[in-house]
């Protein structure tokens, strides 16, 4: 078996006062071990395979009023902290995929659960209200100090929506109603828009490995997995490739600069092409990072790029229009994010994270290759599918939970109180894997 201390030079830095932690703490730090929140669990403690009996009894249960294929364990989720969740079964483990980066500062952190319990704050849970007709006083306020203040520069108004894909349906449809307000030279619709909208002909063009949601516009515009579309119409709308790049970056600038110079290009020929089809291009929708589709990154100067070549209220609505209830939850996130000075914190971590992912992937190249990411939004990717989805179930059965993505990606998803000593738990236990993999 491998040392299980840390080695600095020649001196342990495993003592007792942090040994109970880390029976497996190759790569923990004296440092690190010091910066755990206390609602936090200190290491992953495995009772069961995962999913174990109880969690087979329910998805068995399941399975007799709905479709339970996509379940992989159930939760308690009162008793997950943290980083840490917790099965049905008594499994604790560490999640670094966080319900698919849906969970931003942990699970259960005190800063919201006071939001919940606070009496002012009943009203905005047990009363749903329709927003874009009668929304609550506090509405203005609640979205001028919570979302607003991190708006991107210059974008000064909000429009809110109850899910990411009704989000983009509308997105799709301000492009589509900006596009002909421009072509007619107002706002009014003349007699003739009227007669012929029934079969208005725009698309919107999107990128090859894509993700923007399961509707039937967004999926129009998903291109990540062959099972989202199956059997599923959609619009012909054209689909550009979006850049393969080549790693490590400062290894490849040429080839990665005539990579993205080959998408641009390729993207403005589409747009001319369904023009001429009669099929003029609306909008670009597009990822920072392609995520879903195998955490496919591209650089500043394609994204700046891109928008040059882009250069160009009712009726954006649906019952709800959001919840005030999630305005709550995202001030405090935010007030959470500023007062522990997250972002800082997540740049450290995210070195420690990539750097130990180079480190693996230099130990053993015939596994792995492609470490990238930008904070903790990281990805690796494995020399098989079949490999990858194997390690991702040994690695959970080990007590972490990692995701796939793409076709050979493994993606790196924690919340943003992850940190330098979490990072080392999960290279431990993959470090693990990766030694023993026949």
């Amino acid at each position: 078996m491998p040392s299980r201390h840390v080695w600095i030079g020649r001196k342990a830095m495993c003592g007792e006062a942090h040994a109970h932690r880390c029976k497996s703490c190759r790569y923990v730090s004296k440092a690190a071990v010091n910066t755990q929140a206390d609602y936090d669990y200190d290491r992953p403690l495995m009772k069961t395979q995962v999913p174990g009996p109880r969690s087979k009894e329910l998805t068995k249960q399941m399975g007799q009023i709905q479709n339970n294929t996509a379940i992989n364990f159930f939760c308690n989720y009162e008793e997950s902290r943290g980083n840490f969740l917790v099965d049905v079964d008594g499994n604790r483990m560490l999640d670094v995929y966080t319900q698919i980066a849906s969970i931003p500062i942990g699970y259960n952190h005190p800063a919201l659960l006071k939001v919940v319990s606070d009496p002012n704050n009943a009203s905005a849970f047990v009363n749903r209200p329709a927003l874009g007709i009668l929304p609550p006083e506090s509405f203005v306020d609640k979205l001028t100090e919570g979302l607003l203040t991190v708006a991107p520069k210059g974008l000064n108004r909000v429009q809110n929506m109850a899910c990411g894909s009704c989000s983009n349906e509308n997105a799709y449809k301000a492009m589509f109603i900006w596009y002909r307000n421009k072509e007619r030279g107002t706002s009014i619709p003349s007699d003739a828009d009227l007669s012929s909208c029934m079969i208005n002909q725009l698309s919107i063009l999107s990128f090859s490995g894509a993700f923007h949601g399961r509707t039937m516009g967004c999926l129009a515009t998903t291109h990540s997995k062959p099972i989202h579309k199956l059997d599923v119409p959609s619009f012909d709308w054209p689909i550009a490739p979006f850049p393969r790049l080549q790693y490590p970056l400062d290894e490849h600038v040429r080839e990665n600069a005539q990579e993205e110079a080959r998408c641009l290009e390729e993207t403005e020929d589409l747009i001319v092409k369904w023009r001429h089809k009669g099929m003029p291009v609306a909008g670009v929708v597009i990822e920072p990072i392609q995520a879903e589709g195998g955490d496919n990154h591209a650089s500043a100067a394609f994204f700046i790029s891109l928008r040059k070549i882009a250069s160009k209220p009712y009726r954006i609505f649906n019952t709800w229009m959001g919840d005030p209830s999630k305005n709550l939850l995202l001030a405090e996130v935010l007030n959470v994010i500023r007062q522990e000075n997250l972002l800082a914190e997540v740049t450290r971590t995210g070195k420690a994270l990539l750097g130990g992912l180079y480190e693996l992937q230099a130990k053993y190249p015939n596994l792995l290759s492609r470490a990238r990411g930008q904070g903790t939004f990281c990805a690796i990717d494995v020399c098989k599918a079949s490999v990858r989805d194997k390690l991702i179930l040994q690695a959970r059965d080990n007590g972490v939970i990692l995701g796939g993505c793409g076709d050979l990606s493994i993606r790196f998803r924690p919340a943003l109180i992850f940190k330098e000593h979490h990072v080392h738990m999960f290279l431990n236990v993959f470090s693990d894997l990766l030694a023993a993999h026949k």
